[in-house]
């Protein structure tokens, strides 16, 4: 199936990566949202990303005008009955995605992709709100949206191949690299990412401190990042979130370090906040 027009529902930080790297790649998309407030700071948002690219020579002035022009902007689900794909990218909670996308079904025209932009949610569950199971696809999408290039690709229990397919020419043609995952709490990149985390925090537990646990990953095997900073990147209530999901499918091993519960209970998020592993 060509797809033509873009809906992503949701403003958040993945949403606006979701919206300018789509528009930038030349598709018409539209960004949907609770209130005219969180349009208008999304676009400010992804107008100042566009204007550092083009400081840095990326791109070209007259390029992120063309991608500001190809963004409009809507508070009404309507706005997706002549879309091709809808892209949700709501908070990570299931009832929620599941309503949307009960909606979604009734709205969106019969041939239109609906994908839900999570980390870790059943894609299977929800699809189960639709009466179109067979077009309903996981597309998670990596924080920066703009920077980082793999894009995960869930297949829930009734996606057709038809479907996944189209998600993945989608997904190249905006100049990113496709990864099919099967529907297992956090798929792939969660499920080791977050074994990954927890461990970091054992190990601080112990009587590391982060900066070492940091350094030792960056340098003694190469990660781009260390496990403390990204934790922070990402929320420690997110972390302690996914890792709930993860133990309820998989036993134990997920269980969350006793640390980042007692960290998520002191409001010590990371950079959102202010201080997690560490200060900012």
């Amino acid at each position: 199936m060509k797809i033509s027009k873009v809906v992503v529902l949701g403003t958040g930080t993945m949403g606006n990566g979701i919206i300018q790297v789509v528009a930038q790649s030349g598709y018409q998309v539209t960004m949907e949202d609770i209130n005219d407030s969180l349009l208008s700071q999304a676009r400010q948002k992804i107008e100042k990303s566009l204007s550092k690219l083009v400081e840095k020579n990326k791109i070209s002035a007259e390029e992120k005008e063309n991608t500001l022009s190809r963004i409009s902007s809507s508070t009404s689900l309507d706005v997706v009955t002549d879309a091709d794909l809808v892209i949700e990218a709501v908070p990570e909670k299931l009832d929620l995605k599941a309503g949307i996308f009960e909606q979604l079904d009734k709205l969106a025209p019969g041939h239109a992709i609906l994908a839900s932009n999570t980390s870790s949610l059943p894609i299977t569950a929800i699809a189960a709100a639709t009466k179109r199971p067979e077009q309903v696809v996981g597309m998670h999408f990596m924080n920066p949206v703009p920077v980082m290039k793999g894009v995960e690709l869930i297949r829930g229990r009734v996606t057709s191949q038809e479907t996944i397919n189209s998600a993945i020419e989608f997904v190249k043609s905006i100049n990113k690299f496709p990864v099919v995952a099967e529907d297992y709490a956090g798929f792939i990149t969660s499920r080791i990412l977050n074994a990954y985390l927890n461990e970091a925090a054992y190990t601080v537990m112990d009587g590391n401190t982060p900066k070492d646990v940091d350094d030792a990953m960056v340098y003694c095997t190469n990660m781009p990042q260390g496990p403390c900073a990204l934790m922070d990147l990402v929320g420690i209530d997110t972390i302690v979130y996914i890792l709930d999901i993860l133990e309820t499918e998989f036993g134990p091993k997920f269980r969350t370090a006793p640390l980042l519960r007692q960290m998520a209970r002191a409001g010590h998020l990371g950079k959102k906040t202010g201080r997690g592993f560490y200060e900012y």
